[in-house]
């Protein structure tokens, strides 16, 4: 099979998938999002990791806890979320917590 400039013969990758090719199911995600806002109150910022777990999904969310002016200085905090296989929550925990302008430790290989 030859390939052409504008088809190339690589996979095409799957957004909905985690690194191992799994489908994340389409409504997980935005689900696990208002589920966790809605317990707590926080603004979601990002989604920075989708596992499969033994009964269902692991995330860590990234969330806004306390806005302040200027934006770089607003604190920021990183939650683990466990949901079933369905999508339901079943719990959460916060691990870390984090001024938006600065580096996470945790990022970088130190614990």
């Amino acid at each position: 099979m030859t390939s052409s400039p504008n088809t190339p013969d690589t996979p095409k990758r799957n957004d909905n998938a985690v690194a191992d090719g799994t489908p994340v199911p389409g409504g997980l995600l935005p689900g696990a999002l208002e589920q966790l806002a809605g317990l707590t109150g926080l603004t979601v910022e990002s989604v920075t990791s989708v596992e499969r777990a033994e009964h269902g999904w692991s995330l860590e969310i990234e969330v806004l806890e306390l806005a302040r002016v200027p934006d770089s200085t607003s604190l920021l905090a990183s939650y683990r979320v466990g949901l079933d296989s369905e999508g339901r929550l079943t719990g959460y925990r916060r691990l870390r917590r984090y001024a938006r302008g600065r580096a996470d430790p945790y990022g970088s290989g130190r614990r």
